[in-house]
């Protein structure tokens, strides 16, 4: 999915199974448009074997319009053999039966390949094939110019209506989507505002207390002995204490405003993607999940995403960036992959430096990608692993996409129990 794709509460189509019901009704109706050649099959001097197998048609084609019409726009597996097979049922009726009422199945053809083909210009395509199938089989099937020319006009301005109307779902959709974006946007921003004021208002301010609290407790030290002055020192460095516990609090509350969430970190690198030219493919998830497991984990997620995509910026030299979330038996994994150079030579890497064991080495991400790059102590994967390895998490790095390169980050859904013989995780490495 790429960034033009809706957010799931916004995307175009039906959200609920009554109004799914609703819309497969209202499309079922337009098929009552279909009777007058029922009519004329049953009431005309034909055999019954001719009857039924018109008749048979004319329900699998309603059967199969009803079922790929109101699905959209979620993606459907059989949509364009669905299409094919409604093709191949219209022009099978009008080779066989012919007549205005054969024809007439064109109008519908011309509806659903302009609202499920996708792509502009592809639909286009399709609203116009559907147009000349139905000029042809009108001549082939002798209609008269007057039925011709009522049904022209209906197989070729409700295809396009149906791409019009398509394309401004599509477009309120991505409105709604920018509009809550901007808004994320703007919270995160008014969240740093809000840290920065609060740091410069009070920290120096409490800064300065306890400094002066203490320089009074030591001073009133040097004083003779007594009860009233032990009682002064004593709440002298009471105050000193919740100066340094109430900068302490307000440190932490400042670092959680500062904390990245993967919804925002997303909008970014959306933006830093099409400055490189690298079509940013991201998936919904990103922003649905985000907010709804641990803040630790999800911080190191948006640590992880945010060097990830710098990397694929300056090295990777791709033309895609595929970007998703997903979430498994209580781990949340992060996987970012381009199509760019990719890498060669993904040993698997010890742990990394600090718990005994030897720097990690994985696959280069610059240049060729040729041997193995070591991961120095403050290098950006070196800091991914340290973050993940903080919140129980994990590093993948292998190759992709032949060439290409992919990057996975798995973090606990909620906080791991605090458990000083488990074994710290850091970069794993591993062929494809």
């Amino acid at each position: 999915m790429n960034s033009t794709d809706a957010h799931p509460r916004y995307a175009p189509g039906y959200h609920n199974r009554a109004a799914k019901i609703a819309g497969t009704i209202f499309t079922a109706v337009w098929l009552f448009y279909l009777v007058g050649p029922v009519v004329d099959l049953f009431t005309g001097h034909y055999s019954a074997l001719y009857r039924w197998g018109g008749l048979a048609i004319i329900v699998v084609f309603s059967a199969i319009y009803v079922t790929l019409v109101p699905n959209w726009p979620k993606p459907y597996r059989y949509t364009l053999s669905g299409l094919a097979v409604l093709a191949l049922l219209a022009g099978t009726a009008c080779v066989f039966y012919g007549g205005t009422g054969a024809v007439t199945l064109w109008i519908f053809m011309s509806s659903a390949s302009g609202l499920l083909v996708p792509g502009r210009r592809r639909a286009v395509g399709a609203v116009f094939g559907c147009v000349a199938c139905y000029v042809i089989f009108s001549q082939t099937g002798h209609v008269d110019r007057t039925d011709f020319l009522s049904n022209l006009l209906p197989v070729v301005f409700i295809g396009l209506a149906m791409i019009g109307l398509r394309n401004q779902f599509q477009l309120v959709a991505e409105l709604a989507r920018a509009r809550e974006e901007v808004a994320q946007l703007a919270a995160s921003e008014e969240r740093l505002r809000l840290a920065r004021d609060m740091h410069d208002l009070t920290g120096q301010s409490l800064s300065m207390i306890t400094l002066k609290s203490e320089l009074a407790a030591r001073l009133l030290g040097r004083l003779p002995g007594g009860a009233d002055r032990d009682r002064v020192q004593d709440e002298i460095e009471q105050v000193a204490a919740v100066s340094r516990q109430t900068l302490r609090d307000i440190r932490e509350a400042i670092s959680g405003y500062r904390r990245p969430t993967l919804a925002v970190e997303v909008i970014t690198a959306r933006t830093a993607l099409a400055s490189a030219g690298i079509e940013a493919r991201d998936e919904a998830d990103l922003t649905v999940l985000s907010g709804t497991f641990d803040p630790g984990a999800e911080a190191a997620l948006a640590w992880c995403l945010r060097e990830a995509v710098t990397n694929v910026v300056r090295h990777s030299a791709a033309a895609n960036c595929f970007i998703s979330l997903t979430s498994r038996s209580g781990t949340m994994s992060l996987t970012v992959r381009d199509d760019g150079r990719g890498a060669t030579g993904c040993d698997p890497a010890p742990e990394p430096a600090g718990d005994g064991g030897a720097e990690p080495a994985v696959a280069g991400l610059g240049g060729a990608g040729r041997g193995r790059v070591p991961v120095t102590h403050g290098s950006g994967l070196h800091g991914m692993a340290e973050r993940l390895s903080a919140v129980g998490g994990s590093l993948e790095l292998r190759p992709d996409l032949r060439p290409g390169f992919c990057l996975i980050a798995r973090v606990p859904a909620t906080p791991p129990a605090d458990d000083p013989a488990a074994p710290r995780q850091g970069v794993a490495s591993s062929r494809t």
